[in-house]
């Protein structure tokens, strides 16, 4: 069951709506159309005693511009861009710095902060943003279209699609944070993680990779293995240090376009819930939420601190349209962008 209502207006007078995708055992998911974001996933714990296990905010107005971009479709480039700029066919195009030296999210105003046109379709809700040419900087009208259905064994799978009229550069995601054992209860450090990923992306000080990517064998960076979060978030080790905690791209081992494959599996021993991401996508950057501090107040009045929540963020490589021998972000006139990501919630006893 779907329903609908009116959340607020966006800065233009917009309206932005709300929807709810419930299925039969009461379990829902909840969709803004600021950003085609995440605002809630109810599912039980092994006991059956359901929980909100999404960071969110309880006012529609809260999801713009905010710090951790809960929840949302960053665009038209998710993560980052190293100087504001990239060329494309031998022409350079400058894009708004908004990360240190670097364009983050598509700027300031990027997908995340805009309302989306909304509509059911089915079983399934749908979201529509427009892009024209020249905005925030890159070339070419695109049209983008976010398509998320929630099923009866409580699986959320999000295809986005996007066409061109001219060459530009694109990367989709969503950036929902989770906590397994419910959005306010705390850090996520004693979760479990392990990821389908024998290599990762170093990166500089401003988290722009240095090339290519480097074994995680013998590093705080593995996670081959399920392991708990916070075993080494604090070990002296340069990935860590810069990001004060994870934040970076982890390059899923198997990688064929247009494949399905599975990226992470996040437990936690205490709910029992499990959550496994399964994709299209080449990478997967994991967010633990190290700058959570001082964003809107959380659902339920909670005020998030760092840790409470971790993103895992399946995406291209951060800096691709700079990096001719990554998987390419470019989209052509003709071609149609199209992934998925699937979260797939279930129990452990």
């Amino acid at each position: 069951m779907i329903t609908e209502k009116v959340w607020g207006k966006g800065p233009g007078g917009k309206e932005i709506k709300l929807f709810r995708l419930t299925n039969t055992d009461g379990n829902y998911v909840e969709l803004s159309s600021v950003g085609a974001g995440v605002v809630s996933i109810v599912v039980p714990d092994r006991d059956d005693r359901k929980a909100d296990v999404v960071l969110g905010y309880p006012k529609a107005e809260s999801y713009f511009s905010d710090g951790p971009c809960a929840g949302k479709i960053p665009g038209r480039y998710a993560n980052r861009i190293a100087g504001g700029r990239f060329t494309l066919d031998g022409k350079e195009y400058t894009l708004p710095v908004n990360n240190g030296p670097n364009h983050l999210h598509g700027g300031p105003e990027g997908f995340q902060n805009k309302v989306w046109d909304s509509r059911t379709d089915g079983n399934a809700v749908e979201f529509m943003y427009f892009s024209e040419d020249t905005e925030a900087g890159y070339p070419g009208n695109v049209k983008v279209v976010a398509r998320y259905e929630w099923t009866e064994d409580n699986v959320l799978s999000l295809t986005i699609t996007a066409v061109t009229d001219k060459p530009t550069v694109v990367n989709f995601t969503n950036h929902t944070y989770f906590n397994l054992d419910g959005e306010g209860s705390g850090s996520i450090l004693d979760h479990t993680l392990q990821l389908n990923a024998s290599e990762y992306l170093p990166t500089d000080e401003t988290l722009i990779p240095l090339g290519e990517s480097s074994p995680v064998a013998g590093t705080p960076m593995d996670f081959v293995n399920p392991k708990r979060i916070g075993a080494e978030i604090k070990a002296d080790f340069p990935a860590l240090r810069i990001g004060k905690g994870y934040d970076a791209c982890w390059v899923i081992d198997g990688y064929v376009c247009g494949q399905l494959q599975e990226a992470a599996i996040l437990y936690s021993e205490s709910s029992g819930r499990e959550l496994r991401v399964i994709t299209t996508q080449p990478g997967i950057q994991v967010y633990t939420g190290n700058w959570l501090e001082g964003c809107p107040e959380g659902k339920g009045g909670h005020v998030y601190k760092d840790y409470d929540g971790v993103a895992l963020e399946c995406q291209r490589f951060p800096d691709t349209p700079n990096r001719p021998d990554y998987p390419t972000a470019v989209l052509r006139p003709g071609e149609v962008y199209e992934e998925a990501i699937i979260f797939e919630f279930t129990t452990r006893q």
